[in-house]
């Protein structure tokens, strides 16, 4: 069998890269563009195959999926960072949408015989009532950032092609997830890396925080990648699930957590640029119907997820330190 891992060279990408070639009956295939970076990647390279492509550019997608004629596919590229929708709204749209809808068409002009799975987010719901939590698959859509739209678009392209050509597409709306190598804009992975800089001395003993008090349900990156394989080959066409792990924790419990796997003292202050114009008050997920259909449940404890994550910025650090790469 033979995937195609769209940002294969990402976060989410580059772990469901490791978990496809783990099962060892998967040929793994990837898309990147020049300015990726590989770093995430280094430990498999060689067993992937990659190739260059720009989602935007519909001769390139059209020639990339001549070449590769998958059995599944993964599509995860996307602007996945909401900072950056609010700096660059028309971006975000253009790359996450254009970049499907050119996936979706280059598939149907070719008639590939493939399953694609469409990643999708749980920042779709946006504003939830505390009577709506946890949140089911029907819960009214209301997207309170560009990236939750242009992921809502995404979303609903997928179910119109399944519907108006009968292509075998499945979404999940993934809430949030983390672990090693997750970028250091998202919160998780902000706090323990800065926790590693000051234990390096590169940063004072200051921890710069957003809003703490935001309820989020997060799950390892492991286990997400799993769900995500389990949707692709089990996974009803035209149907969207949640995943989730069914709890959450407030972003000021996660800095706790990761404060407790070190022994520096530390300060906190408010960063007012970490702030959102709007922000999503509680996040909490039922994944009960793909659990039904697939058997899925997280595995990893979310303190484990956070001491290999902190252990990651550790690792990573010293590595750069030694080749005179990090800077405060």
């Amino acid at each position: 069998m033979k995937a195609l891992i769209t940002g294969i060279t990402g976060f989410a990408g580059s772990h469901l890269a490791g978990y496809l070639l783990s099962r060892g009956d998967v040929e793994v295939c990837g898309t990147y563009r020049v300015r990726s970076s590989m770093e995430l990647l280094e430990p498999i390279t060689k067993q992937i195959h990659l190739v260059e492509c720009e989602l935007r550019d519909p001769h390139s997608v059209h020639r990339m999926l001549e070449e590769i004629r998958p059995n599944l596919i993964f599509h995860l590229a996307a602007q996945s960072f909401v900072p950056t929708s609010w700096n660059s709204p028309a971006e975000t749209m253009v790359n996450n949408l254009v970049g499907q809808i050119h996936l979706l068409e280059a598939v149907r002009k070719l008639d590939l015989s493939c399953r694609i799975h469409i990643a999708c987010s749980s920042e779709e719901y946006g504003l939830v009532f505390p009577h709506e939590t946890p949140i089911k698959e029907d819960n009214p859509l209301r997207p309170l950032n560009p990236y939750a739209v242009s992921k809502i678009a995404q979303d609903f392209l997928g179910y119109q092609y399944y519907q108006s050509y009968g292509m075998p597409i499945i979404r999940t709306r993934t809430f949030n997830h983390t672990g090693p190598g997750r970028g250091e804009h998202f919160v998780t992975s902000n706090f323990a890396k800065q926790i590693a800089q000051i234990e390096l001395g590169l940063q004072p003993p200051k921890i710069f925080v957003g809003n703490l008090q935001a309820k989020r349900d997060f799950t390892d990156v492991r286990d997400i990648v799993q769900a995500y394989w389990l949707a692709a080959t089990h996974g009803e066409p035209g149907e969207v699930y949640n995943l989730s792990s069914g709890s959450t924790y407030t972003i000021e419990e996660v800095l706790r957590i990761l404060l407790s796997l070190t022994n520096v003292q530390v300060t906190v202050e408010v960063d007012p640029d970490r702030l959102r114009p709007s922000d999503v008050d509680t996040l909490l997920g039922d994944s009960s119907a793909f659990r039904s259909k697939t058997g899925w449940a997280p595995q990893i404890p979310f303190a484990k997820t956070m001491e290999d994550l902190l252990d990651y910025w550790r690792i990573l650090l010293r590595k750069r330190q030694h080749s005179g790469r990090e800077r405060c």
